[in-house]
C-alpha cells in the first residue's frame, strides 16, 4: 500500500503565490493577473468618459464656458464614479487602494506639470536671449547695459562667476559643519545634543531675509562702503544652507542600519573609525543630495545677497574686495528698470540661473551613485587584515 505525501501548508501556500516553481523567464503571466490589469485600465478609462461626457452636457445646457471649472468638475466626478465602480466590484480594500494610488499620481502630475511650465516659459523666454550670440551673453558682463543697447552687447558672465564663488564658498562652510553636526546629533543622546537639535529646528523655519539682515548688522555695517562684497554674501547663504543640509543629513543618517555599526564595533574600529569609516561613507549618496538640497536653496536667493552682496556691472573675482555681482541679484536689479531691453536680459540671466542648478544637480547625482560600497569594502578588508606576530 503506497503512501502519499500531502506538502506542509505553508509550502502549499507560497506555492499558490508564487505560481508554479519552475516558470521560464518568457512564459505567459496567469490569465488572472492579466484580465485585472486590462480590468482596471478599462474600469478607468469608462469612469473616465462617463464622466467627461456628463460635465461636458451640464456645462453645455447650462451655457457655462469655463476650462478650469470644467477640468476641476470632471476630475471630481471622475473620482466620484471610479470609486463607486471599484467598490460595487472589487469591495472597499480595493477601492481605497486605487484612490490612494490616484491621489498620488494626480499629485505627481500637478506638481511636474507646475515645474514643467516654469522651466518650459523661462526656456521659451531667455533662451534666445542667452544663445543670440553664444557664447557672447555667457561671458559678457553689464557695463553696457542701458535703455537703448541691444541684448547682445550685455551678458551674465559676472553674474555667474559671483554665483559660483559665492555659493561654493557657502558650500565650503556648510556642508562639512552641517555633517559633522547631524552625525553627533543622531549618535549622540546627551542633553546638549538635544539643545542643538532644536536650534536647529528654529533655524530651518527662520525667513531668509534673517540671515542677509545678521550678515548685514555684524559685517556689512561695521565696514561702512567697503563691507559689501563676496565674502559675506556667502556668510549670509551660509547661516541659511546650515540649517537645511544638516537636517537632511540627520535623516539620511538615521536609516543606516544599526549592524553596520555592530559589525564595525565586533571587529574592534574604535566609535571614531566607524563613523568616519561605515556611517559616512555608507551615507554618502544621501549626504550628497542633502548637500543639493542646501546648494538648490541658496542659490536662488535674492534678499541674502541684496544685503550683503551688492552687485556690480563689472567682473570682480575677488570675493573679498569690493561688491560682487550675482544671478538673483542681477535678476533683481534688471526688472526694475524701465526698459523693454533689460526685462529681455532678466530673461535671460533668470534662463542661466535654471540651466546651472540643473546642471550642477545632474553632476552632482551622477558623481553621488558611483561606487557606493569602495570605503566599506576596503575598511573591512583592512579589519580582517591579520596583524604583525598574528597568525592568518
Amino acid at each position: 500500500m503506497t503512501s502519499t505525501t500531502r506538502p506542509a501548508p505553508d509550502a502549499q501556500y507560497a506555492s499558490q503565490l508564487d505560481g508554479p516553481p519552475h516558470s521560464t523567464p518568457g512564459a505567459e503571466e496567469p490569465p488572472s493577473r492579466r484580465r485585472g490589469i486590462s480590468s482596471g485600465a478599462v474600469e478607468m478609462g469608462s469612469c473616465a468618459l462617463a464622466s467627461l461626457a456628463a460635465i461636458w452636457l451640464i456645462f453645455t445646457i447650462a451655457g457655462l464656458s469655463a476650462p478650469v471649472g470644467f477640468a476641476v468638475c470632471w476630475y471630481l466626478l471622475f473620482v466620484t464614479f471610479y470609486c463607486a465602480l471599484s467598490n460595487n466590484l472589487h469591495g472597499r480594500l480595493v477601492m481605497k487602494d486605487r484612490l490612494a494610488t490616484l491621489g498620488v499620481w494626480s499629485g505627481s502630475l500637478v506638481a511636474g506639470g507646475a515645474l514643467a511650465a516654469v522651466i518650459g516659459f523661462v526656456v521659451f523666454k531667455g533662451a534666445p536671449v542667452a544663445f543670440a550670440r553664444f557664447p557672447h551673453f555667457w561671458t559678457a558682463n553689464m557695463v553696457n547695459s542701458g535703455g537703448n543697447s541691444p541684448v547682445t552687447a550685455v551678458g551674465a558672465g559676472a553674474a555667474i562667476m559671483g554665483s559660483f564663488e559665492q555659493v561654493g564658498i557657502a558650500t565650503l562652510f556648510s556642508v562639512p559643519i552641517a555633517v559633522l553636526t547631524a552625525v553627533y546629533l543622531v549618535e549622540s543622546q546627551s542633553f546638549l545634543a538635544r539643545i542643538v537639535r532644536n536650534v536647529v529646528d528654529a533655524m530651518t523655519g527662520t525667513p531668509s531675509i534673517i540671515a542677509g539682515l545678521f550678515v548685514y548688522l555684524i559685517w556689512v555695517q561695521p565696514h561702512g562702503v567697503n563691507g559689501k562684497s563676496g565674502l559675506a554674501a556667502a556668510l549670509a547663504l551660509t547661516v541659511l544652507m546650515l540649517p537645511l543640509t544638516t537636517r537632511a543629513s540627520i535623516e539620511v543618517i538615521k536609516v543606516i542600519p544599526g549592524g553596520l555599526r555592530e559589525a564595525a564595533l565586533g571587529l574592534g574600529a574604535p566609535p571614531w573609525r566607524v563613523v568616519l569609516q561605515v556611517v559616512v561613507p555608507t551615507a554618502r549618496t544621501g549626504l550628497i543630495t542633502a548637500a543639493i538640497l542646501g546648494i538648490a536653496r541658496t542659490t536662488g536667493e535674492t534678499a541674502e545677497v541684496l544685503f550683503t552682496a551688492g552687485g556690480s556691472t563689472r567682473y570682480n573675482l575677488s570675493p573679498i574686495h569690493g561688491q560682487q555681482d550675482d544671478l538673483p541679484l542681477r535678476i533683481y536689479q534688471l526688472i526694475f528698470q524701465p526698459s523693454i531691453n533689460a526685462i529681455r536680459e532678466a530673461w535671460g540671466v533668470a534662463f542661466v540661473l535654471v540651466f546651472v542648478v540643473l546642471t550642477l544637480f545632474v553632476i552632482s547625482r551622477a558623481v553621488g551613485s558611483q561606487q557606493r560600497g569602495t570605503f566599506i569594502s576596503r575598511f573591512l578588508r583592512a579589519a580582517h587584515r591579520p596583524r604583525i606576530g598574528e597568525t592568518p
